[in-house]
């Protein structure tokens, strides 16, 4: 992000910086709401982060089986496969939560 922001940061200023994005919403809800959030807050984070998922794994596995922009570092074809199928039971775990959801299950 670093080059595609043009901004130039010392490391520790970085790191001060992803550190307090990463955990001031998580201070903030747990002040505000107390220490029986954190639970919920956890669980809500994980579902937020598996629905997010296919985005990163689809174009993953798509963009390695290409020839044309992998050339010789194109992934075989067993391991395509093996992609394409953590891709679908990924796509149908998150269909199945938002079912339910929707159906109040």
């Amino acid at each position: 992000m670093e080059g595609f922001l043009n901004l130039r940061l010392p490391d520790w200023q970085r790191r001060l910086l992803t550190r307090a994005i990463a955990l001031i919403p998580a201070v903030a809800t747990v002040l505000w709401i107390g220490e029986r959030a954190t639970a919920h807050l956890l669980v809500l984070s994980q579902v937020v982060l598996s629905l997010q998922l296919p985005f990163a794994v689809i174009p993953l596995v798509y963009f390695c089986g290409r020839r044309g922009w992998m050339r010789d570092l194109q992934s075989p074809a067993w391991l395509q496969l093996t992609g394409w199928t953590c891709a679908a039971v990924i796509v149908a775990l998150n269909g199945s939560l938002l079912w339910r959801l929707a159906s109040g299950i």
